[in-house]
């Protein structure tokens, strides 16, 4: 089972008089790098707030909207006297001094900053509550959303990794041809510049084998056939944060295709070398946004 990083998720609900609306959007990214917004009540809780994301979501970028909706309700503040009494004293001696009416002077003073806050806000134990299962019904949808995108992810990347394996097939039928290409090659060579009975036939068969064994590949299609079952282990494996491991197997597979195709001494092998490496190239693409 796969995930993919990017997707939606979106949950409000009404708690008590307070009705919370939260939104989730996630893209690929290296890493968990959290974008988080939320109102002045849930300020003592976003530490929790972040935790429950980061362990949630894993990888990615996200950003989360937390909002209020309005319910209509009178909100309480509180009146900083000491503040006001303080504002008052000089304001009251200028007004006197300039012959100036002191009749508007108390609300002047309640205009000016923080004589009048807000009290401040916080959530009940059962808001709280009631608040994490709202967060919790977002983070489901988002992941919900995640693994729909995921399963598409999977099918494509299965069959570029499919078609690697009939192409590398192909190489495998191929590369005996070329020894006798070879041979020919040689022979033809030696005939050309050195008569031919002076040519040292245990000498021609030392340089067979040497030319043979340089341009062998027999090791890198083993490898990266293992490479290709264990690929299509780790897609079947049902554990959530693969994607880091499967960008490492796409290196190694990466590494096998190069190899052959510098060992190729084949035109055919080589257009078998440049598809997988086309095909590779398209898993790459999808892998940067497996979860």
């Amino acid at each position: 089972m796969m995930h993919s990083m990017t997707g939606f998720g979106r949950a409000e609900q009404k708690v008590n008089d307070i009705t919370f609306l939260i939104e989730i959007k996630s893209l690929n990214g290296k890493q968990f790098d959290l974008n988080l917004r939320l109102p002045a009540i849930l300020k003592a809780k976003e530490f929790a707030i972040r935790n429950t994301l980061s362990q949630q979501l894993i990888r990615g970028s996200v950003d989360c909207f937390i909002t209020l909706k309005e319910t209509g309700h009178a909100k309480p503040v509180t009146i900083n006297t000491d503040l006001a009494k303080a504002y008052f004293a000089p304001i009251n001696e200028l007004a006197q001094s300039l012959n100036l009416s002191t009749g508007d002077i108390l609300g002047n003073i309640l205009k000016l900053p923080e004589v009048i806050t807000p009290a401040t806000e916080t959530l009940t134990d059962a808001e709280w509550e009631g608040f994490n299962n709202v967060l919790q019904q977002a983070i489901n949808n988002i992941n919900n959303h995640r693994q729909n995108e995921g399963a598409i992810l999977e099918a494509d990347i299965k069959k570029r990794i499919e078609n690697i394996e009939q192409l590398k097939e192909q190489v495998i039928t191929l590369a005996p041809t070329r020894n006798t290409k070879v041979r020919e090659q040689i022979e033809k060579l030696m005939n050309e510049y050195v008569n031919k009975e002076n040519i040292d036939n245990n000498r021609l068969e030392q340089e067979l084998v040497y030319y043979i064994e340089k341009f062998d590949i027999h090791e890198e299609m083993i490898r990266l056939k293992n490479h290709c079952n264990y690929f299509i282990e780790i897609l079947n494996e049902t554990e959530l944060g693969k994607g880091k491991k499967i960008g490492f197997i796409m290196q190694e597979l990466g590494r096998e295709i190069n190899t052959t195709g510098s060992k190729a001494n084949n035109s055919d092998i080589q257009k078998l070398v440049v598809q997988m490496k086309d095909e590779l190239e398209k898993a790459k693409e999808q892998s940067l946004n497996i979860l």
